[in-house]
């Protein structure tokens, strides 16, 4: 999975991807640069060692989420002006958005407006809602000239495209994102054809300074209060405080941070986050030369699991053996799995459930 990493300059966004991916991105300047950071973010879990110890294989490899950190002054943002060029295909290319939003007082740090961090999230929605608006705006002048040369047969799939996008239009125009705009099955599969902005998931990652440690569930409140009920997922990160503590051995970090009373890591936040406004769940395959998480949509079926491993197992699939991982670390093998019962076979259409370990049978 990949997310994008967006917000208005001085939000301190790379200070949070540095957070995230425990990365060293320049920050302060940055904002003014004109490539993205791109950076890596092992996803922890506490399964994988019980599973190491079970499969003592030669390696154990994480999941991984990457995030895109991008420049945060092409032209127009923040300013209505739209969105285009090599901005806009980067937008695209992602699974879904953090947008973060200064919530932090620093007088060396600009503060354009002064600080409000609900404003400049609505801010940057906005500017998501504006650039697919033009994007609607050209494709319906695009139907209506394609629509006036249409042959008879074609006229019913034209129209058909029209309502649907004037749908979308009117939707934006009155405050809904087409994430939350109800599509059906054939509306919705047409509608992901264009990689809309409004259409991506959201994470709304509010950056608050050290010396708001205790207004944290005040912060959360309000975000909920605010976004929920579209859908948007929130977080709040103390982000220079954040990428120290990620600079530090993991020992130091997990001391300081109690000491601080600072939580969870911010990585560890902006994972949790990830998964759940993506609906992702984790997979495990394990053998000797490996222990592996895999990250994969929930309800998605075990032949597109496979799939996450390689082609061929997915083209080639035969069935899995399945085993619950609460199950195989009760056992303490495999082998005792299988004489418990509790490791079974399953078919293609098997929607593969959270923690479930999967050994994929293939024949290409």
């Amino acid at each position: 999975m990949q997310i994008a990493i967006i917000g208005l300059p001085y939000s301190g966004k790379t200070t949070i991807f540095n957070s995230a991916t425990r990365g060293t991105a320049a920050v302060g300047g940055y904002s003014s640069a004109s490539g993205a950071n791109i950076g890596v973010a092992k996803v922890p879990d506490r399964r994988l060692a019980p599973l190491t110890d079970i499969y003592r294989p030669d390696r154990t490899t994480q999941a991984e989420i990457t995030y895109v950190d991008i420049p945060a002054t092409p032209d127009g943002l923040g300013r209505a002006g739209g969105i285009s060029g090599e901005y806009m295909n980067q937008l695209q290319s992602t699974d879904a958005f953090a947008i973060v939003a200064r919530a932090f007082e620093n007088p060396s740090v600009p503060d354009v407006g002064g600080v409000d961090a609900l404003r400049d999230l609505d801010t940057m929605l906005y500017e998501l809602v504006f650039a697919d608006l033009e994007i609607l705006e050209r494709r319906l002048e695009r139907i209506r000239q394609d629509g006036k040369g249409a042959r008879s047969g074609d006229r019913d799939a034209v129209r058909w495209e029209e309502r649907l996008v004037s749908k979308l239009r009117d939707g934006l125009e009155s405050g809904v994102a087409i994430r939350d705009q109800r599509l059906r099955r054939e509306e919705a599969m047409r509608v992901s054809e264009f990689q809309f902005l409004t259409a991506k998931p959201v994470i709304a990652v509010v950056n608050a300074g050290e010396d708001q440690i205790g207004k944290t569930q005040d912060i959360e409140a309000r975000l909920d209060s605010e976004y929920a009920h579209s859908g948007i997922r929130s977080a709040v990160l103390f982000g220079s405080l954040e990428m120290e503590l990620a600079r530090m051995s993991t020992e130091d970090e997990a001391e300081f941070r109690e000491s601080l009373g600072a939580g969870e890591s911010g990585l560890d936040q902006m994972v949790r986050a990830s998964y759940e406004v993506l609906d992702q769940i984790t997979f495990f395959t394990g053998g000797p030369k490996d222990v592996r998480a895999w990250t994969i949509g929930r309800g998605d079926s075990a032949q597109r699991a496979a799939g996450k491993i390689h082609s061929d197992m997915e083209r080639g699939f035969i069935r899995a053996e399945v085993v619950a991982y609460e199950d195989l670390v009760r056992c303490g093998s495999e082998s005792e799995a299988r004489k418990q019962g509790v490791m079974r076979q399953e078919g293609k259409a098997y929607p593969v459930a959270d923690g479930d370990v999967l050994h994929i049978l293939f024949n290409v």
